[in-house]
């Protein structure tokens, strides 16, 4: 288990450069698999959650491998069942569904796991693909699959503007025969790259960024060179943390379209932001937020995974705020560790009312998920006195290097092992 040590209270200054977009790698690493030449992928972030993605693409008889950036090689496919290959670990790898169905034909996968954040259903994958043409059924814990006849082009209805179900029947469609179109489909960053990636590759797609997304077929995909764009999630993160400890940050290398939810909502708690070129924002030094009211949206609505990070911003907010999580139903349980550094929040259902205080006390706090993970580190930057964030394997699966950057941000934070905080903590 990592831990940080966190000595808090000192306001965050310099530049720090947003890593390649987390979601977006998983996506397009699933994709990967259904290329039949070479894939050379840079800007890739080395984190938890692609290191995982790498391991199953070994087990399918991929080489790849990592230098200046990320090189996928295809061989002979091996293996289509990926129940022991760490696969049920992470959610991301649920895209090889409609991979594997799409190259092989066929395959078995263990129920993704992922983040704690409530019920994260995979009816609308499942809906999807079987429009497509595929069979699939849940036996003992893991996705049974076969398209024996190939997936065909379909008409698919999203009852919700699924990341995930979008993603698996994009990635489907790319080698499906005839015209695959998705109505309500998500409009995230990382749908965006895992289409242009798809694009890159060949795959004629219109619509991108749309609620209407067109997909033709192609019998064989080829490999590409592609740059992953900077995480939106991770630049807002660190604008989030400079606005908590009033301090001064500018974050560059990502796309502000994705931004614009939390940079308006920032402004509208009375931070001062900057927009440079589209990909660069500067928080500027701003005094004590205002209470501001935030409901969680698909994009272009708030995102889901900046709401815990927000929450410990406007713990110290003047009045009340309400934060309202409408995407999962299990995300507050960052709130009961707020409380121990004296934060006011009540929780009724998936709405947190937050009555601000002057200020948050450090303290000993538990990471149960990524993002809630972060939110505690903001919450530290921004307390008085230590805090001691355990669990930071869960935040390190979605943040590179996040204590040194950190570091650079003039924060004092410290990463070590749990045996080692019992002496410094």
């Amino acid at each position: 288990m990592s831990v940080l040590i966190i000595d808090g209270g000192i306001p965050l200054k310099g530049k720090v450069t947003a890593q390649g977009c987390k979601n977006s790698a998983l996506a397009i690493l699933a994709a990967a698999a259904l290329c039949e030449d070479r894939v050379y992928l840079t800007n890739v972030p080395d984190i938890g959650d692609v290191k995982t993605m790498m391991s199953i693409l070994r087990s399918l008889g991929y080489k790849v491998t990592w230098g200046s950036g990320l090189t996928i090689k295809p061989g002979v496919i091996k293996n289509y069942d990926l129940t022991h290959t760490g696969a049920g670990s992470i959610r991301g790898s649920l895209l090889f569904l409609g991979a594997l169905l799409g190259r092989l034909g066929k395959v078995v996968l263990p129920m993704p796991g992922g983040c704690n954040i409530g019920t994260r259903p995979i009816d609308l994958h499942l809906k999807g693909l079987s429009l497509m043409g595929a069979s699939l059924d849940i036996q003992g814990g893991n996705i049974v699959g076969e398209a024996p006849s190939g997936l065909k082009g379909a008409y698919v209805y999203l009852d919700f503007p699924s990341v995930g179900a979008t993603e698996n029947i994009m990635i489907a469609g790319a080698l499906a025969s005839g015209e695959t179109t998705i109505e309500n489909a998500a409009q995230d960053q990382q749908v965006v790259e895992l289409g242009k990636f798809l694009m890159a590759c060949g795959v004629k797609i219109h619509g991108l960024g749309t609620k209407v997304i067109r997909i033709k077929g192609k019998k064989e995909i080829g490999g590409v060179t592609f740059r992953i764009s900077g995480d939106s999630i991770e630049a807002g993160t660190y604008a989030i943390a400079a606005a908590a400890t009033r301090g001064s940050i500018t974050v560059d290398g990502v796309d502000v379209t994705f931004l614009r939810p939390l940079l308006f909502k920032l402004q509208e708690a009375g931070i001062e932001v900057v927009v440079t070129n589209g990909h660069e924002v500067t928080v500027l030094p701003s005094p004590r937020p205002k209470g501001i009211t935030i409901k969680t949206m698909p994009f272009p609505g708030f995102p889901t995974d900046l709401q815990p990070l927000m929450m410990s911003l406007l713990a110290t907010a003047e009045g009340r705020s309400v934060i309202t999580e409408t995407v999962y139903d299990g995300r507050m349980g960052h709130v009961s560790e707020l409380w121990k550094m004296g934060a006011n929040i009540e929780v009724e259902g998936n709405t947190a009312i937050i009555t601000g205080v002057e200020k948050l006390t450090g303290a000993p706090v538990v990471a149960n998920n990524l993002r809630a993970g972060a939110a505690l580190v903001v919450a530290g930057l921004s307390a008085e006195g230590r805090s001691v964030v355990y669990g930071m394997e869960h935040v390190m699966r979605g943040y590179s290097n996040i204590h040194q950057k950190l570091r650079a941000l003039d924060a004092k934070v410290e990463l070590v092992s749990d045996e080692e905080a019992v002496n410094i903590a």
